[in-house]
């Protein structure tokens, strides 16, 4: 007997969202791990429909790997000149080192455009045009595909990149986060980054805009995993730390060890942390050591954190 196949369809995004910037720029800064998962980092929205002079940049959001600002841009139909300049204008407004460009066609000219700036720009520079598309099988519910049409070469970027390291300890750094972020991702589905950074820390998302989880070598040869809570307002930043303070022997007690509260009365973040002795300059079996120890203490974080979160920040 023949298995009956259902046909796939391709709907129109506007059946879903009829509106681009009411509907669907909402709907993709709800969900903005679908589009790191494309990007291959972790994104926290900032802001939407961020005001850079007289426009309105649909989605402000930052590379966690890097701390640096991501514009999207959303547009339905085919790509055009004007997006395009839109695009270019609001990455030079906000320093952007990463451009989205999400349309329902992605035409000729501008893909040729995109790929050129990919090779003429820097390293910490990346065009992305991503093809969106809304499917159907049957009476299923709708689903979303981001289909990247332009992207940067990442083996390419990454050898410039890399040549650039200030010094032999950012590429030790490099080396160990690579090594913390590939495992955390392929092993264990606990962030979309792929690229690691010379630089003494490496942040990952908590699903919470404004909090992430953050594995970091301290001064003093001392190295921490953190839950670090920024949500651009000092107010609202101690708010949520008291209320987890609040719940510190339920969450401790979960953890299975004491931590470090760290309110920062002086700073506009704080931070709740767990501290164990460490250096990027130990040997080869200590650096195994301290990379199995961030992964637990990760994991851990992110299971007996996220509920708390969530009720907090609901």
């Amino acid at each position: 007997m023949k298995q009956p196949l259902a046909k796939l369809k391709r709907l129109d995004p506007r059946t879903v969202w009829p509106s681009e910037p009411r509907d669907f720029t909402p709907w993709l800064a709800e969900n903005i791990g679908m589009l790191g998962e494309v990007l291959g980092t972790d994104l926290e929205v900032t802001a939407t429909e961020q005001s850079v002079g007289d426009f309105s940049l649909d989605i402000l959001a930052k590379d966690l790997s890097t701390g640096d600002a991501v514009v999207i841009e959303n547009q339905y139909g085919s790509t055009d000149h004007d997006h395009l300049g839109k695009l270019l204008t609001y990455a030079s407004g906000v320093e952007a080192s990463m451009l989205v460009w999400i349309a329902q066609q992605i035409r000729d000219e501008h893909r040729q455009a995109l790929e050129w700036l990919n090779e003429r720009t820097d390293s910490s520079t990346s065009f992305f045009a991503i093809a969106l598309k809304v499917l159907q099988i049957g009476d299923s519910p709708p689903a979303v595909n981001l289909n990247p049409i332009v992207f940067p070469n990442k083996w390419q970027k990454a050898t410039r990149r890399a040549s650039q390291s200030p010094t032999p300890r950012g590429q030790a750094y490099q080396r160990f986060f690579q090594g913390l972020t590939d495992e955390l991702r392929e092993r264990h589905k606990f962030t979309k980054s792929h690229i690691a950074q010379p630089q003494n820390w490496a942040s990952f998302a908590s699903g919470v805009s404004g909090i992430t989880y953050a594995a970091v070598f301290a001064q003093g040869d001392r190295v921490r995993v953190e839950l670090y809570i920024d949500q651009g307002d000092a107010q609202r930043n101690k708010e949520i730390f008291d209320g987890l303070l609040l719940k510190q022997h339920e969450i401790e007690k979960e953890l299975g060890e004491e931590l470090s509260w760290e309110r920062l009365d002086d700073k506009r973040a704080s931070r709740i942390a767990v501290y164990r002795d460490g250096s990027i300059e130990a040997d080869e079996q200590t650096l195994a050591e301290l990379h199995k120890w961030m992964i637990e203490q990760l994991l851990a974080f992110k299971r007996v954190f996220t509920p708390y979160l969530k009720e907090l920040t609901a």
